[in-house]
């Protein structure tokens, strides 16, 4: 039998093989999608009872829409013409027609799933206080005007976080026990605090006293006209919100993936392969950095949880035009269109973090898909 025919049947058996998986890893995204669409789903009707106080914020906006409709009748002259009872019918006539328009003459319960609909697919309405910074009152427009400043902070924060902390965290595991290792270890506790609460200090450090970096903001005003300098402008802005993220995750991260670094450096195939006379580097990278990514993307991507679910404070405290900061502005309006708006991009957000991992880790870990231990 030839080298070529030996190889025949063993092609279409991979192709098989290859096949199957990929039909495993679509049946096991599917069920993780379905799940976390549900989980999103009860979120944000939650959010809608608390946001409505179970119906008692109608009875608000009941008295807010009859103190409108008087205003508003009252701008006519001819309305003081009229005798009492006509001015009241009057009155009772544009109010019943405000209610009938926002459909407060329904119950509460037959509404919220209705608006629960439309959140679901950002049919999201009119803001009832809030506008964009173009003047749409539309909370689909109020909230794609905010997004890319959350991604953009956000999104490089943590690029920045991930690959510094592995590179720092597979050299520290070459130099085990040394004084900078201890000093990392040292420094790990300090991420517990928050990246709005190192934000706070660096204000006060490098915007006050020594005035180096603007306090808050996504760029000067008015912004500048050229690119380059708008690409400036916004670099020097994201720089002191960056670093509060950065040092808020830095020390645990490189710490945590050491520790799994030192672990998978440990194995017996590792040593295996120290014996056969492989280099350091590939070591590294097919023994030791490739099993350890598992692990490491799930830390990091609970980490990224975290810093969502810690926006709004952050955005405030740099007074970031993102997300956050509106979200905090909408309570404070008591806006319950963009409350909600702003919740379900963030549920989004999350579920879409949630489901990056498990197709990360199913990818990188077969066993993850692997149904009951069998395939």
């Amino acid at each position: 039998m030839t080298p070529e025919s030996s190889t025949e049947p063993r092609r279409p058996s991979l192709r098989r093989a290859r096949l199957h998986d990929l039909r495993h890893l679509l049946l096991f995204a599917l069920g993780r999608l379905v799940a976390l669409l549900a989980t999103v789903l009860v979120g944000v009707y939650l959010t809608i009872v608390v946001a409505n106080m179970g119906g008692q914020v109608d009875e608000l906006r009941l008295v807010q829409i009859r103190s409108e409709v008087v205003e508003t009748v009252r701008a006519d002259p001819a309305f003081f013409d009229m005798p009492g009872e006509e001015r009241n019918a009057l009155v009772a006539r544009q109010v019943a027609l405000e209610v009938e328009r926002l459909r407060l003459d329904q119950p509460f319960v037959v509404r919220s799933l209705d608006y629960l609909k439309r959140a679901m697919s950002l049919d999201l309405g009119r803001a009832e206080q809030m506008h964009s910074d173009r003047g749409s009152r539309e909370v689909r427009d109020i909230i794609t005007e905010r997004l890319p400043a959350t991604l953009l902070l956000f999104g490089t924060a943590n690029l920045l976080v991930f690959f510094t902390a592995v590179f720092a965290a597979l050299s520290l595991s070459r130099r085990y026990g040394s004084a900078l290792d201890r000093t990392v270890i040292a420094l790990a506790p300090s991420s517990a605090a928050p990246g709005w609460f190192y934000g706070i200090f660096l204000i006060l450090l490098l915007a006050f006293l020594f005035p180096l970096l603007p306090a808050g903001g996504m760029v000067t005003a008015p912004p500048p006209e050229g690119r380059l300098a708008y690409a400036a402008s916004l670099a020097r802005h994201m720089l002191l919100p960056v670093a509060a993220m950065f040092l808020s995750s830095i020390f645990v991260s490189i710490y945590s993936w050491r520790t799994f670094f030192l672990i998978h450096s440990s194995e017996d195939y590792v040593e295996m392969a120290r014996a056969k006379g492989l280099s350091s580097r590939r070591i590294e990278r097919r023994y030791i950095l490739r099993p350890a990514l598992s692990p490491i993307i799930t830390s990091f991507m609970l980490m990224l949880i975290g810093l969502w679910s810690g926006a709004i404070i952050l955005e405030q405290v740099f007074n970031w035009p993102g997300l956050g900061s509106l979200l905090f502005q909408a309570i404070g309006h008591r806006d319950t269109p963009v409350i909600i708006g702003g919740v379900v991009i963030f549920a989004y957000l999350l579920a879409a973090t949630v489901f990056l991992l498990d197709i990360l880790y199913a990818l990188l870990d077969p066993r993850v898909r692997v149904k009951g231990g069998r395939r």
